[in-house]
């Protein structure tokens, strides 16, 4: 068996996140990117893991779920992905564009690593 890296970048999706009064009221921009360690058994689509899969999966958490903080954001996406197959582990970098430009800097982003179970 083979250990790979995958990297998913730029991941956009839009949500309903943060701890400030109103920010929940608007659908904000999201950006994931996920670096993960993946297991490869053959040379074949079903050897590895799903990135289409994967990127729906992402997108329907900004979407339909709400967190206050953008590391649990990071964490729940991290560990509904380390669960599927072939993944051994994931990292997940969640940014949040609208924050950086309201605090006049280039970025805010969480990181969470998880390893599947």
């Amino acid at each position: 068996m083979t250990t790979a890296r995958l990297f998913l970048s730029g991941i956009r999706a839009s949500g309903r996140h943060g701890a400030r009064p109103g920010e929940k009221g608007e659908l904000q921009p999201f950006v994931v990117d996920l670096d993960l360690t993946v297991e490869v058994d053959q040379d074949g689509i079903e050897a590895t893991a799903d990135y289409r899969g994967i990127t729906e999966r992402v997108q329907e958490i900004v979407e339909h779920e709400s967190f206050d903080l953008i590391e649990m954001l990071a964490d729940r996406i991290g560990n509904e992905i380390a669960v599927l197959d072939h993944v051994a582990s994931v990292t997940a970098v969640v940014h949040k564009p609208n924050a950086a430009v309201r605090l006049g800097i280039d970025g805010v982003a969480a990181v969470v690593t998880v390893d599947s179970a």
